[in-house]
């Protein structure tokens, strides 16, 4: 470990003893998991793992995280939610996140309060500073704490440390709730998160580690959708990976999978994948 990358390190470090006691957001990310493992090596006991169980969130990625609390010995705790019932939230408006994390985090530190923990923690990082996330203004009005952020910690830095640490999500690929696969304005139902969460599970399978499935839907006449809503899918993958989607029989594979998931049409995004993409329509002039 480099002495910048140490020194980082240590200031997280003294940061959660300070406090005494935390309960992680942990949804078994790379940086989620960096901060439960810091968290508990720092404070032991004192340091428990929320958990949200809901729609937004794959089975996968809830399994995993369960398993990582297991192996390591970590009280964790699950926030059963319902975000469909949440005021705003199905109508998809450009402050989603904002709404979502408001009411996910107000359980979040009820639960924390219920079982005596003193703060609630989250694992953004340096990289979120500069995308378009209003769901930090939540996380600030609730005065939930952002250690690595406050530790000046980067992605990199995170993962290079979950390395050195033997951590096992530490080459994990990024991962963001189902929610953000929709459109800013484009109705969010339990129907299709289904459909992207199984979209995106199957081209997992298929060995595209980072992929998302964004779902668009048209307006056009569909006869076997009661809505009359044609479903596209926009996948985004690795550019590295375009090589392996040009595979004719695969392509099939892909386009009849996903249609019988209830997409109208599949398509590759030529740009590949990227974080927050369905953010750029909102700085076009």
């Amino acid at each position: 470990m480099d002495e910048k990358l140490e020194l980082k390190y240590k200031d997280l470090k003294n940061r959660l003893k300070k406090v005494g006691s935390v309960a992680v957001a942990f949804s078994g990310g790379v940086d989620s998991t960096f901060l439960l493992k810091t968290a508990h090596d720092v404070l032991g006991d004192r340091a428990i793992a929320v958990t949200v169980k809901s729609c937004s969130f794959p089975e996968r990625e809830f399994q995993e995280a369960s398993a990582f609390c297991k192996e390591q010995g970590i009280r964790q705790v699950i926030c059963e939610s319902d975000e469909l019932s949440i005021p705003g939230f199905c109508e998809n408006p450009k402050n989603r996140c904002y709404i979502c994390k408001r009411e996910l985090f107000g359980q979040i530190r009820r639960l924390a309060e219920e079982n005596g923990i003193r703060a609630v923690a989250e694992g953004s990082n340096t990289d979120d500073i500069g995308d378009y996330r209003p769901g930090l203004q939540a996380i600030r009005e609730l005065g939930i704490l952002s250690p690595l952020r406050e530790a000046n910690l980067s992605k990199t830095d995170i993962r290079t440390l979950s390395r050195e640490f033997a951590l096992p999500t530490w080459d994990k690929p990024s991962f963001a709730c189902l929610a953000s696969r929709f459109p800013y304005g484009e109705t969010i139902t339990k129907e299709k998160l289904s459909m992207v969460e199984r979209a995106e599970q199957f081209l997992i399978e298929l060995g595209f580690r980072q992929v998302r499935v964004r779902i668009h839907g048209s307006g056009g006449q569909t006869a076997s959708l009661p809505e009359g809503e044609c479903r596209i899918a926009r996948i985004e993958i690795l550019p590295q990976d375009f090589e392996k989607m040009l595979d004719e029989t695969l392509r099939r594979k892909i386009y009849t999978q996903l249609q019988s998931f209830g997409f109208s049409y599949v398509s590759l995004d030529l740009k590949g994948y990227r974080t927050g993409s369905m953010n750029e329509t909102l700085f076009l002039p």
